[in-house]
Order: structure tokens, then sequence, then C-alpha cells
């Protein structure tokens, strides 16, 4: 595939860009809910682990930034890449046909250098913290940009699974840039990241069935379709249903509020068998899995607070 042919400008060329559509296209290059949405996890493992190690944050407020920003640049690093990879298929899918990739707005070469340069930087800073930070790092730029974007995603449906790796790892760089990994919380924080993208994924997929179809993309209802799909979901659901019980230890209100949300989330997933809206329904799985990630970290946060211990 030859990249530099797509990179021609489809805005007739040359037409300088407006402040307001510079913006639009660097918020579209990085994928800014998606990375937004990756450094709640990494604040919440950190903020977890001083918690648990006892330690205190004006002890760790310069390693806290190491990580922060560490991370931040390895993921948009990746995220970038993605963009500069997966250019032809953009070019097909309604919701992607207006990165800048696609329109031209900036150089495939520009892409692919911002993208390594970005996650080079990344993984320097987070190797001031400590390596197994940075391994963690580079597992998931690894994992997503390798193994999920150039290997698995136009060949296998289980390119989701290997996806959802790489934003499991999040929490795991936050709490190991203070303490070893081989702890019961990281574990099940990266072990509820990985399961939640799942049917997150699945609803996407079912959502925008017709533009991955057409991209060619291996997506699960798309090979196998919506019946098969749903029984996932619900699967998967299912299996987060446990988890909250092994964070006993940041308290009975976090684990009862956890449950309520998982037995929440698995009725909504039992619906999808009766509904006769499948659109309608994949989006409110969708929203209910934003919102359902984003109240667990922060609740983690919410629980830990010295106000509250």
């Amino acid at each position: 595939m030859n990249k530099n042919s797509i990179a021609a400008p489809q805005n007739g060329g040359g037409a300088a860009l407006t402040n307001s559509t510079l913006f639009a296209d660097i918020r579209a290059l990085f994928k800014a809910p998606v990375l937004i949405a990756n450094v709640l996890p990494v604040f919440t493992g950190f903020w977890l682990a001083l918690y648990f190690t006892g330690a205190s944050f004006n002890d760790y407020w310069d390693v806290f930034f190491l990580t922060l920003i560490g991370s931040t640049l390895v993921m948009a690093g990746a995220l970038v890449i993605n963009n500069w990879y997966d250019v032809d298929i953009d070019t097909v899918m309604d919701r992607t046909k207006k990165r800048p990739t696609v329109t031209g707005h900036f150089s495939l070469k520009m892409v692919l250098t911002l993208g390594i340069s970005l996650s080079v930087i990344g993984f320097i800073l987070l190797l001031f913290t400590t390596v197994e930070a940075a391994i963690y790092g580079f597992v998931g730029w690894f994992t997503y940009v390798i193994l999920y974007t150039m290997w698995s995603k136009r060949r296998y449906t289980l390119n989701t699974v290997i996806g959802s790796v790489s934003g499991a790892v999040t929490p795991l760089i936050g709490w190991t840039a203070i303490e070893s990994g081989f702890h019961i919380i990281p574990i099940m924080l990266a072990l509820i990241l990985f399961i939640f993208q799942m049917p997150h994924t699945f609803a996407i997929a079912i959502k925008k069935y017709d533009e991955y179809k057409a991209a060619g993309v291996a997506m699960l209802p798309v090979v196998y379709g919506l019946p098969m799909t749903k029984r996932q979901m619900a699967v998967y659901v299912a299996c987060l249903l446990p988890l909250p019980f092994y964070l006993g230890s940041l308290g009975t209100s976090f684990v009862v509020l956890a449950t309520l949300l998982n037995v929440g989330w698995l009725a909504v997933s039992i619906y999808g068998f009766f509904t006769k809206n499948d659109l309608k329904w994949a989006h409110v799985i969708f929203l209910y899995s934003v919102n359902y990630i984003t109240i667990m970290f922060l609740m983690m946060i919410i629980v830990t607070m010295p106000m509250f211990r």
C-alpha cells in the first residue's frame, strides 16, 4: 500500500487552514476523546498506588508529571500512527472522512514522523519514573500499533480482544510508577478495563456496521452477525460482576455502587435479545459503557480521598 499516493489534499490544495479547522484537525488526529479517556486510568492507578503504599503526593509530584505526560505522549503517538496507517479505510468510513490524513491537510510523512517522535519522547519520560512503567507503556503501544492496527484489525474478529489489551495496561503504568504491579488492585483495574472494552467496542461496531463492512474491517457483527455479538456482549458484561468484590479494600460503598452498575449494564445487555431496534439499543449500550468506566474510576479516587478515609 502506497501511503503517499493517498496524501493529496482533497480541499482544493493550498488554501490556508483557519484556526477552527486546524483545531478540529488536531483533535481528530490525536483522537482527543479516546486520548483523554485513557488518561483517567493512568491517574487512578497512580493515585491508588500512593494510597495503598501510604506515600505522600508531595514526595512524588515530579514522578506524577513524568508519568502523566509520558504516558499521554506514548498513547498520542500510537493514535497518530493508527491514523497514518488506516488512511485507506478512513476514506471509506463516513465518521473518519474528515480526518486530516484523509483531507490532505496534514501530509502522511509528517503524521508518521509526529507519531514516532511523540512515542519516543513518551517512552523516555516514562523511563525516568520506573522501568516497569515504561515496559507497560511499550506493551500498550506495541499491542495497539503492531498487533491491532497493522496485523489483526483487518483480518480477525479477535482484533477487539487484542486492542483491549492496550487500553487495559493504562492503570498499570500509573501504579508501577510508584510500586510493583504485582498487586491485586492494579491487576483488577486492568481486568475491568479489558473486559469493559469488549461490549463497548461491539456496540460501536453495531452502530457503524455498514461503514465497517464497506471498509472491510473484521468486526464481530460484520463477520458473525448480531445474534453472536449480543451473546458475547452479555457474557463479557457478566464477567464484570465478581470483580468489585476483589476491590473490597476500597470500601463497602464502592463495592455496592460498582455492583449496581454491573447489574444495570447486564440488564441492558440482556434487553438486546428482545429489542427490535438494534441501533438504538447499541447506542444505549455505548452511552452506558462510557459513563460506566468513567464513574467506576472516579469512584476509586473519591473513596480514597482523605476526607473519606
